[in-house]
């Protein structure tokens, strides 16, 4: 009978260290997640905002440039990599925050922490980051105008770098935004179930 008992006591003792293990290791992999889409923000926020501030500086403007055009073309540059700016550093310091979460004590459950801490600066972030998207392709439109200005057949260059542009502003909207934007900002967004024929035998 003590012996029942003594191999109960350890097979229970066993069990606890092992859903204590399965609990660090999900939250491990809750952390590494989060991480991994908050890298993949700030990496491409920072490109962008870094393409657009090497075409501000390196960009040759011709000196009888039209001025409103001039306006609108730093205007437009500089607010994406504001933008830009805004979402990658969101992102890190997200990044940087549950980073800092003790997978091991857990105080609160991570899944509790992400969303009254985290959730909000990370769907920010995004939100920066959709923003300046098409605000960069507003800049490639322009692009032709400024670096084309005077030459021979500079109206038919630029037209076709702006028409480029509006087709590609167009596709965005059209189709990556309107199908990932409310999914991934919003937490309680459904992976399949809305799609048609989803779960029908």
């Amino acid at each position: 009978m003590a012996w029942e008992m003594k191999c109960r006591e350890e097979d229970m003792a066993q069990r606890a260290l092992e859903n204590e293990r399965r609990a660090i290791d999900d939250a491990r992999r809750s952390v590494d997640e989060k991480s991994q889409q908050l890298k993949t923000i700030s990496h491409q926020s920072a490109f962008i905002a870094g393409f657009s501030m090497v075409v501000m500086v390196e960009i040759s403007i011709p000196s009888d440039l039209n001025s409103v055009l001039m306006i609108i073309f730093a205007v437009t540059n500089s607010s994406v990599v504001a933008i830009m700016l805004i979402a990658m550093l969101n992102a890190t310091w997200t990044l940087v925050a549950i980073l800092r979460y003790d997978c091991v004590k857990r105080e609160v459950p991570f899944n509790e922490f992400w969303r009254k801490r985290c959730e909000s600066d990370f769907i920010f972030a995004l939100k920066a980051f959709s923003y300046g998207v098409p605000l960069f392709m507003c800049v490639l439109a322009q692009i032709g105008w400024v670096i084309f200005w005077g030459h021979e057949a500079w109206s038919v260059a630029s037209s076709l770098v702006s028409a480029i542009a509006v087709c590609t502003i167009v596709m965005w909207f059209a189709h990556t935004d309107r199908k990932w934007s409310e999914f991934l900002m919003k937490p309680d967004a459904k992976l399949l179930s809305s799609l048609p024929g989803f779960g029908e035998k």
